[in-house]
């Protein structure tokens, strides 16, 4: 593929992941007009159009679709390619993309990846966070902290643990509506969880309850981890959380002999990366950094 038509399709993929042109322009440093003129020019080397245009926007057609995933694996290809030219492979200088959970990547990381830039300056931190689990062989992210084993193939990963979780509400929840004495009278309390994340939904329903999970059983549902916490916290009402954020936030458990269970760490990256001497340093850090995070829990 020549680097023009390259160009037009990084384009294409900016249109489909920002929904809009002028937000693609500007996550491509372009004008809008520019843009525009990419995707028309692609639209006439294909031979088909890839939006609808009307009023109120641009609609993807189905070709426009057809190519998503195809898109998205170039620009994760060229991505990691960046970061592999950003620094030699025994160096430490360059860029470590890292892919964690919305509450992991937000409470967690944070310290361990701060101690890590002090020790080493010039290597640049690339931080996604998502509950999905990207793509490790296709280099979507260079290291994944999950909350699962992975299944991936070709990785080098290592169990560091896991975390406890409990049931936990602030007290002026507790001092407004009291605490449930059992699961049964958790029908009784505003409950928050998850609206539509299925893989959440389907962990949580492998677990013995007297009731079955779905998302009406939550009155509060979010799918973005910090809002759950934040409507906790809020004394919006009883929800999951980690039994050591929990202790920070100044939370109250609830049903703590009733309701438990624990969520294993795993740190991986694809093994094509264990000759690079940042990525090792990296990935030693972050297993130290959780064993340690998990150790404070267990002691507290």
């Amino acid at each position: 593929m020549a680097n023009a038509d390259w160009d037009l399709f990084q384009s294409l993929h900016a249109v489909l992941q920002a929904g809009s042109l002028s937000a693609a322009a500007k996550s491509r440093g372009l004008t809008q007009p520019t843009l525009g003129r990419h995707i028309e020019a692609l639209e006439q080397k294909l031979g088909a159009p890839l939006f609808l245009r009307s009023p109120r926007g641009l609609t993807p057609t189905d070709l426009a679709y057809q190519l998503q995933p195809h898109l998205a694996e170039m620009y994760a290809a060229a991505a990691a390619a960046m970061r592999d030219a950003s620094g030699a492979a025994d160096s430490l200088k360059g860029a470590i993309r890292i892919t964690a959970s919305q509450i992991i990547g937000t409470e967690v990381l944070p310290t361990i990846l701060g101690a890590f830039r002090r020790e080493h300056p010039e290597i640049d931190i690339e931080l996604v966070l998502s509950n999905k689990a990207e793509d490790l062989s296709r280099r979507d992210a260079d290291i994944a902290v999950r909350m699962m084993r992975p299944t991936q193939g070709a990785l080098v990963a290592r169990k560091v643990g896991a975390l406890g979780i409990g049931f936990y509400a602030s007290p002026d929840y507790i001092a407004c509506f009291g605490a449930p004495e059992s699961l049964e009278e958790m029908d009784n309390h505003t409950v928050v969880g998850f609206d539509r994340e299925m893989p959440a939904l389907a962990a949580l329903a492998d677990l013995e309850l007297p009731w079955e999970v779905t998302r009406e059983r939550f009155a509060f549902r979010s799918d973005n981890d910090m809002a759950q916490i934040a409507a906790i916290r809020a004394g919006v009402g009883v929800g999951a959380c980690q039994h050591l954020l929990a202790r920070r936030y100044g939370l109250t458990p609830v049903l703590a002999n009733a309701f438990h269970f624990e969520l294993e760490v795993w740190i991986a990256m694809h093994e094509n990366l264990k000759g690079h001497r940042r990525m090792r340093l990296m990935f030693d850090h972050l297993v130290a950094g959780f064993q340690a995070f998990i150790a404070e829990g267990r002691q507290a």
